[in-house]
C-alpha cells in the first residue's frame, strides 16, 4: 500500500490521555479501560456493522518482557478460534515502515462486563453453572493447543448480558518463573494454584484450582484466599484447607519445604463449614442443580495436591456442570499454533519488533475488506440461542452503565477494580 493511500485511511483522535491513530472504519471511540501497558476504547466498526473494543499498546517495545508478551499474545490470538476465547477481529499499525513502527492496535469483540462485576450479583444455579461450564470449555480449548494458563482471574474473564463468557488472555508463558521465595511482584495472586505459588512442576489441572477459587468467590461474594504476597497467600490456603500431607511436602524443593514445614500446622475446615447452604441460591427445579452438587465440585477443585485434584474433563462431566455439555463446544478442533517455540524464544527488542511487525503485515495479507478470510461473520446477537439452552437471561439482574464499564484487556493486564480494592497487575515474565 503506498504512503498517500495509507495516510488517507487513518485519522487521529484523542482518547482519554492518549492519541489514537485508527482506520476511518472505526468511529465513536470512547475510553473504557486503561493500564500500565495500554488503553482500551470502544468503537463502532462500519465494515462489520458492530461495536468493537480497540486496544492501543503503549510502548510495546520498551523492553524485552513487554515485547515478548505482545508477540506471544498476538500470535495466539491469531490462532485461537473458540466461542469462549475472546476473538481477534483486526490488527493494524498506522506506521508505514519497520523503522517507523511503534504502535500496535488490536481490535476485539466488545463485551459488557468482566467477572469482577458479575461476582457482586446474586446468581442462581443455572447462571453460575453455565458460566463455569463456559470457563472450562475455554480452558480445555487452550489446553488442547498446549497452552496452560496458570493465571486465570475474574478481571480477565468477560461476559455479555446474554450470559456468554469469554477468556481474555493466555496467561503466563511456560518460561515465566513463579515461586514462594521469589521477589514479590504486585500481582493478583488470589487465584494461583499451590504448585504455582510454591514453584513446583505443574500439569493442566493447575487451571482447575483457579476456576475453583473463582467459583468460591461467586458463591461467597468475596475472595477466598486474599493473600498480600506469595507467602501470605500460602498461609491463607492452609489456614482454610489445612496443612497438606507429608507426601505432598516431599515434592517441594528443600528451601521451600523447610519454610512450609516450619509453619504452624492447621487442621482446616470442612467444605460444609466453608460453604454452608445459606451461601448458595435455592435449589433449581428445572435442571435439578443443588447446593450439595456445587459444594462437591468445589471440594474436588480446591485440592492442594494436584495429583488428587479433578481434571478439566472430569469437571466438565460433573453433575453440576454437564447439564450444558455440548460436544461441539467441549471438543472443538484445537488451534494450530504455527510457532512451536513461542514460549522459549529469546530476542533483542529490535528482533521482537521485527517479528511483531511481520505478524501485523501477515494479518493484512490474510484479510480482505475487513473480514478475515475463511471466517464467517460473528452473529450480532446470540441471546435467543442462549435462552433456549439456559432458560435464564443474565440481563434480568445485570445492568452495566457504559461510562463506568472497565474491561480488562489481554496482553496488558489492566488496573482493575475488584471487590472495592484496586490491584495493579504488572507481573514480569
Amino acid at each position: 500500500m503506498n504512503r498517500n493511500k495509507r495516510e488517507k485511511e487513518y485519522y487521529s483522535i484523542d482518547v482519554g490521555d492518549s492519541t489514537f491513530m485508527v482506520l476511518k472504519r472505526y468511529q465513536n471511540l470512547r475510553p473504557i479501560g486503561s493500564g500500565a501497558q495500554g488503553i482500551v476504547c470502544s468503537a463502532y466498526d462500519h465494515n462489520l456493522e458492530r461495536n468493537v473494543a480497540i486496544k492501543k499498546l503503549s510502548r510495546p517495545f520498551q523492553n524485552q518482557t513487554h515485547a515478548k508478551r505482545a508477540y506471544r499474545e498476538l500470535v495466539l490470538m491469531k490462532c485461537v478460534n473458540h466461542k469462549n476465547i475472546i476473538g481477534l477481529l483486526n490488527v493494524f499499525t498506522p506506521q508505514k515502515t519497520l523503522e517507523e513502527f511503534q504502535d500496535v492496535y488490536l481490535v476485539m469483540e466488545l463485551m459488557d462486563a468482566n467477572l469482577c462485576q458479575v461476582i457482586q450479583m446474586e446468581l442462581d444455579h443455572e447462571r453460575l453453572s453455565y458460566l463455569l461450564y463456559q470457563m472450562l470449555c475455554g480452558i480445555k480449548h487452550l489446553h488442547s493447543a498446549g497452552i496452560i494458563h496458570r493465571d486465570l482471574k475474574p478481571s480477565n474473564i468477560v461476559v455479555k448480558s446474554d450470559c456468554t463468557l469469554k477468556i481474555l488472555d493466555f496467561g503466563l508463558a511456560r518460561t515465566a518463573a513463579t515461586g514462594l521465595l521469589m521477589t514479590p511482584y504486585v500481582v493478583t495472586r488470589y487465584y494461583r494454584a499451590p504448585e504455582v505459588i510454591l514453584g513446583m512442576g505443574y500439569q493442566a489441572n493447575v487451571d482447575v484450582w483457579s476456576v475453583g477459587c473463582i467459583m468460591a468467590e461467586m458463591v461467597r461474594g468475596s475472595v477466598l484466599f486474599p493473600g498480600t504476597d506469595h507467602i501470605d497467600q500460602w498461609n491463607k490456603v492452609i489456614e482454610q484447607l489445612g496443612t497438606p500431607s507429608q507426601e505432598f511436602l516431599m515434592k517441594l524443593n528443600q528451601s521451600v519445604r523447610t519454610y512450609v514445614e516450619n509453619r504452624p500446622r492447621y487442621a482446616g475446615y470442612s467444605f460444609e463449614k466453608l460453604f454452608p447452604d445459606v451461601l448458595f441460591p435455592a435449589d433449581s427445579e428445572h435442571n435439578k442443580l443443588k447446593a450439595s452438587q456445587a459444594r462437591d465440585l468445589l471440594s474436588k477443585m480446591l485440592v492442594i495436591d494436584a495429583s488428587k485434584r479433578i481434571s478439566v474433563d472430569e469437571a466438565l462431566q460433573h453433575p453440576y456442570i454437564n447439564v450444558w455439555y455440548d460436544p461441539t463446544e467441549v471438543e472443538a478442533p484445537p488451534p494450530m499454533i504455527t510457532d512451536k517455540q513461542l514460549d522459549e524464544r529469546e530476542h533483542t527488542v529490535e528482533e521482537w519488533k521485527e517479528l511483531i511487525y511481520k505478524e501485523v503485515l501477515d494479518w493484512e495479507e490474510r484479510t480482505k475488506n475487513g473480514v478475515i478470510r475463511g471466517q464467517p461473520f460473528p452473529p450480532k446477537s446470540t441471546a435467543s440461542l442462549v435462552l433456549l439452552r439456559t432458560h435464564v437471561h443474565i440481563s434480568d439482574i445485570l445492568y452495566i452503565c457504559f461510562d463506568e464499564l472497565l474491561i480488562a484487556s489481554p496482553i496488558l493486564e489492566n488496573v482493575i477494580a475488584c471487590n472495592n480494592s484496586t490491584v495493579v497487575d504488572t507481573i514480569s515474565e
